[in-house]
């Protein structure tokens, strides 16, 4: 499960703990990358 939080125009992606994962410009970019993440960790 991850968390996205709006933060001066940019979307912060965190980890179902609080972590910061990383930040991107859009909601669609941010979960873009949240694919790739998620690939590269299985």
């Amino acid at each position: 499960m991850f968390s996205m939080r709006y933060v001066h125009g940019h979307v912060m992606v965190y980890d179902k703990n609080g972590k910061f994962l990383f930040s991107a410009d859009t909601e669609r970019e941010a979960r873009e990358e949240l694919e790739e993440y998620e690939e590269s960790a299985a």
